[in-house]
């Protein structure tokens, strides 16, 4: 059904344009004969044309993980209260794009700063195409700007880190060595009051896991404060498990790929790729060199210029 559905969806769209089409090939026809205007010509090629373009932007998601729903953490880096904002600013700004875009957003783990601010926050993403539109946001976004938390308004530079995975659902098979599993319990923290939970519902999840390829060992860390029921929780840490070794696998795939097209550009994971300027009002992608003035739309979650810059431009090369 899944397959019917996006197959489907692929015939609605191509009518859609081939309409549009038609619609502009009889407007051009009757312009001639003083049926309709040349503006009415300009709106249909307009329309026209914004349907073809966003057809060929779909068709940039064509690897099987871009179809899949997505797992975002945000972290904060070194700097204290300016960082911890910074991220909670990245996390607003994904929240608004998610919910402009009629995704489901649920928080699966969120930590507080230390005055302000957020250290780290996991988001699960779900809908279609959600992993194949946020992929462009993984790597380390900086901010400059004139920091509020600092006494002589000085210009100050801070850093977050954004790592996007696919979250993989039940129907897709990742194999996880259960005997590198250990679970920790504790307490869900918050503000105080009414917030605290007094059962120890959050679950901590620490995997084991050695590279099948390089043989290289890492402890992998999951956090799960989503409900106040235990098991719940563990299942949540489960699936965020299955999406990041999905995600290691799916990266060295690429990692395959880009040795046999060594010509083509490598896209670097975790690298810094993004500059928001606030007192230029300059926001500035380094892998694609697109910029807006837009600061505060793009605060707001108006991030679409940049994902389609990037998918325009590196999609081809990620297969």
């Amino acid at each position: 059904m899944k397959k019917v559905k996006d197959l489907k969806k692929w015939i609605e769209l191509y009518n859609e344009v081939k309409a549009a089409a038609d619609e502009l090939q009889l407007a051009y026809e009757y312009v001639k004969e003083g049926i309709v205007s040349e503006e009415e010509v300009d709106a249909a090629y307009a329309k026209a044309l914004e349907l073809i373009e966003n057809l060929e932007f779909r068709n940039m998601l064509r690897d099987e993980a871009d179809q899949m729903s997505c797992v975002l953490k945000i972290n904060s880096g070194a700097g204290g209260t300016e960082s911890q904002d910074w991220a909670s600013m990245l996390y607003r700004m994904y929240m608004r794009w998610a919910e402009a875009n009629g995704y489901k957003v649920s928080v699966a783990n969120y930590q507080d700063g230390d005055e302000a601010g957020i250290k780290t926050a996991t988001l699960n993403i779900e809908g279609d195409y959600a992993y194949g539109y946020l992929k462009s946001e993984n790597g380390v976004h900086r901010l400059v700007r004139v920091s509020p938390y600092n006494a002589q308004g000085k210009r100050m530079t801070s850093f977050a880190s954004v790592f996007v995975t696919p979250l993989v659902d039940d129907t897709i098979e990742v194999k996880i060595d259960q005997a590198a599993i250990s679970w920790d319990t504790f307490r869900s923290g918050g503000a105080g009051g009414q917030n605290v939970n007094k059962v120890e519902s959050g679950v901590r999840l620490r995997y084991q896991f050695k590279d099948p390829y390089t043989g290289e060992e890492e402890e992998i860390l999951i956090e799960n404060t989503e409900t106040r029921d235990q098991p719940k929780n563990r299942e949540n840490a489960m699936r965020q498990l299955r999406s990041i070794l999905y995600d290691k696998e799916l990266k060295h795939r690429m990692a395959e790929q880009e040795k046999v097209e060594a010509g083509k550009k490598k896209i670097e994971w975790g690298s810094q790729i993004r500059s928001y300027v606030f007192d230029d009002r300059r926001v500035k992608d380094h892998r694609t060199n697109y910029q807006t003035s837009d600061v505060t739309g793009v605060m707001d979650g108006k991030i679409d210029g940049f994902i389609k810059a990037y998918l325009m431009e590196f999609a081809g090369t990620e297969k």
